[in-house]
This record gives structure tokens, C-alpha cells and sequence, in this order.
């Protein structure tokens, strides 16, 4: 299916061939990316600042939509039309699928020169190597089961970080009554999703999140222990305020940053926001994990691809990739991200307290076999199980539906996109 919405291309990139040898003269790199709010624009600076260091001109392209659906739509667009950024910010599963097709930049003597394969993890090489080629550059390393809070009212209603999600359900009833809203979150299929993926964990550990959500076992999928993730879900909730529906990510962490709410859950990008607002974690906010993940390490990483166009190479191309993994530039790049470097030999120096322990938390999970891909931001499923899931998800958490129905209709859902 992939392959028919994207066969024209081929025609396109032939006629664009002329162009493009002018972009190689050029060196100037489109990047299409989803980074627009403050937080990530800061971030985004110091990879446009990294390539101009390298003599090369960055035109941007930027997609609102915090998870990058809407760029994703945008590029099948562009490729089909023959006309495909130079390079693009992608996630997960939609980087082999292109370069199964044979549309990616091959990245091999760039990796080669800079020993990619001994600075990258193992879990994030997965989606930046096809068939042993290097097709993407990865950037950073997102957790996303994290939860951020307001200092001020834990402080005030003396409220320590909740180790069980029975503590967390107890200390949210106790928010509430303080007058705040215990959860900020944004009414948006993937930040549901992204909440999901704590609520599995918890309810089952690593192995069976894997089980689940990586291997898509029906039953792991229909269990008990699915169950009780959609209980917490439906605890969650009950959280949250009532205008929550289509909210951005960012207004949720706003929320949190100006004390109106106590928590959200989301990926340490809502870190990159604390910062531009000029908090400083354990002064201002807090950061642990989600209740019962202790020693689970849920990660997405942003990589960039370059698409090829005819037979012209494209030196502005590879600048960029190396640009992408320089070794400072990760360094001040996840500084101010909120995310980790993807690299592995990146000090910890410069990093906050939040920064330093998700490099230890990622550290220990890979010696346990406990970082494992984000399913809400394509880490862990294809597109087709992924968006039948988000469609579960998203529709118990604004509907009535009972934890056991909503695990049948995941296991029906999983089996009818496979």
C-alpha cells in the first residue's frame, strides 16, 4: 500500500535531476521538521548554526503538529509529486519504509568516517540502518515515560514523587481539592497515546510491553494485565480538566509552568519548554517516571533522512548528516531540547539533573533489555497496527467504554490492520 501512494515519484525524481545538481552546487539543505514551538525552535538553532559553521545555507521548512502526523501527510505529498525535501525529520518505522523503496540518501561513508556504528545504541541503530545501511542521522533521545511537576504545589500540599500509580490516583485527589487540575494534557490522539505507553509499562513491565505493543501478541494483547493498563487510562482521566479536548502539547505544559495544573505526562521534549520559560528542574519543577516504571527506558529518537533525486550526489546532504551527529552539537543541541544525545560518548557536563539521569536511566536499561521503542511516537509498531491502536486508545479515553471491552476491540483492531 505504501508503494502505491508513492510510485510517481520515480518519473519526478528523473525530471528533477537538473535541479537538484544545482542544489549540490549550491549546498543549500530543505529540511522539513515539526519543531515550532519555543522550546524546540531554541533546539532547532543549533543545528542550523552547526551546518552554517560547515559553509552550508539550512532553508527551512517547518510542519506544525507536535507529533508529526501532519508532516508525514505533507511529505507522501511532495514525494508523489516529485518534488521531496532535501531532508527531513522522521521517526521510527516511516524511515525504513522509505528506504525500502529505495527513495533514502545512502549515509554509509559518513557513518564509516565517524564510527557511527560504535557511538549509536543498539535499540535507536534499528531504525537508522536498513539492510545495514546507514539511511538516517539520529539526533537525540526522547523518554517518554516521564511525568513533570509543579514544585510549588508539591511543596505545598507536601507531595513526594508517587512510586505506585495507587500513590499517584491518592495525591491527585488531594490536588484537586487544592483547587488545581491534578493532570494537564491536550486532547490529541497522540498525546493519549503517548500516555498509553506509560499505563502499559506499569501494568506490566518491559517484557510484557514488548509482548505487547513490539510483538503485537494477541494474548498479550487481550490480557488482565492490558486491562489494568486501560484502568489506569481511565484514571488519568479522571484527572484531567474539561477543556483538555485538541489542546497542544505545549499549552499542557504551560499549564504546569504557571501552576494552574500539578502533572503531565509526556516526553522530555515538555522539558525543553520548563527551560525556555527559564525554570530549573528541582527549583522550579520536578521530573520522575511514571509510577512503575522504575528501570524501564520508553524512547523515541528524531533522525534525519536526505532523499535522493536522480543521480546527483549531494555534498550538502552529507554535511548535514555529519552536522546532525557532531559530537558538540548533540551536546548543546539536547541541552536545550530536553531530550539526551544519541550518541553514547556525549559528557554529562552542561546537562541538568532531569538530563543526567534519564543518560544513566538509558544506560541501565540497555544492560537489561529495558529500552524499548515509544508505540505512540513509531518505535514500536508499524503505521497500520500503530494508527488502529491510537484509534482504541483514543476512543476509551473520551468515551464510556469499560476496560475489557476496550481490550477486545485492541485485539480486533491489531488483527484487522495486519
Amino acid at each position: 500500500m505504501f508503494r502505491k501512494r508513492i510510485t510517481a515519484v520515480a518519473v519526478g525524481l528523473v525530471a528533477c535531476h537538473a535541479l537538484c545538481a544545482a542544489a549540490a552546487d549550491t549546498k543549500t539543505v530543505e529540511v522539513m521538521h515539526w519543531w515550532t514551538s519555543g522550546g524546540e525552535a531554541k533546539a532547532l538553532a543549533v543545528l542550523k548554526d552547526g551546518l552554517k559553521a560547515k559553509g552550508d545555507a539550512w532553508k527551512d521548512s517547518p510542519i506544525a503538529g507536535g507529533g508529526g502526523e501532519a508532516a508525514r501527510t505533507v511529505l507522501k505529498a511532495r514525494v508523489a509529486s516529485g518534488n521531496p525535501p532535501d531532508a527531513i525529520q522522521m521517526l521510527g518505522f516511516t524511515i525504513p519504509e522509505y528506504a525500502q523503496e529505495d527513495y533514502l540518501q545512502n549515509l554509509d561513508a559518513v557513518a564509516s568516517k565517524e564510527d557511527w556504528d560504535k557511538l549509536v545504541p543498539a535499540p535507536i541503530q534499528k531504525f537508522s540502518k536498513v539492510d545495514g545501511h546507514w539511511v538516517a542521522a539520529p539526533v537525540d533521545v526522547h523518554r517518554t515515560n516521564w511525568v513533570w511537576a509543579n514544585k510549588k504545589i508539591f511543596d505545598q500540599l507536601k507531595l513526594t514523587p508517587p512510586k505506585t500509580f495507587d500513590e499517584l490516583v491518592a495525591d491527585a485527589d488531594k490536588i484537586r481539592k487544592a483547587g488545581y487540575v491534578p493532570l494537564a494534557h491536550g486532547g490529541q490522539a497522540w498525546q493519549e497515546a503517548t500516555i498509553f505507553d506509560s499505563a502499559v509499562m506499569s501494568a506490566g513491565g518491559p517484557k510484557f510491553y514488548q509482548q505487547a505493543l513490539v510483538k503485537l501478541d494477541p494474548s498479550a494483547l487481550g490480557s488482565k494485565t492490558m486491562e489494568k493498563a486501560f484502568d489506569q487510562m481511565r484514571a488519568l482521566r479522571g484527572m484531567v480538566d474539561p477543556n483538555f479536548p485538541g489542546r497542544d502539547w505545549n499549552l499542557a505544559t504551560s499549564m504546569v509552568i504557571t501552576g494552574k495544573a500539578a502533572m503531565q505526562i509526556m516526553g522530555d521534549w515538555a522539558k525543553g519548554e520548563f527551560a525556555s520559560a527559564g525554570k530549573q528542574p528541582n527549583v522550579d519543577y520536578l521530573c520522575f517516571n511514571y509510577p512503575g516504571t522504575d528501570g524501564a527506558f520508553i524512547f523515541n529518537t528524531d533522525q534525519f533522512a536526505g532523499f535522493k533525486k536522480g543521480d546527483a550526489s549531494l555534498p550538502g546532504e552529507y554535511a548535514f548528516a555529519s552536522t546532525i551527529m557532531d559530537k558538540g552539537v548533540q551536546a548543546k543541541f539536547n541541552q536545550i531540547k530536553g531530550s539526551i544525545p544519541a550518541r553514547l560518548d556525549v559528557p554529562q557536563d552542561g546537562f541538568d539533573e532531569c538530563g543526567k539521569k534519564s543518560m544513566n536511566d538509558m544506560r541501565a536499561a540497555l544492560k537489561t533489555d529495558s529500552m524499548v521503542g515509544s508505540f505512540a511516537h513509531g518505535h514500536a509498531m508499524p503505521d497500520g497496527p500503530k494508527n488502529a491502536v491510537y484509534d482504541v486508545v483514543t476512543h476509551f479515553f473520551n468515551s464510556n467504554q469499560s476496560s475489557a471491552d476496550a481490550v477486545k476491540s485492541l485485539v480486533a483492531a491489531v488483527k484487522n490492520s495486519q
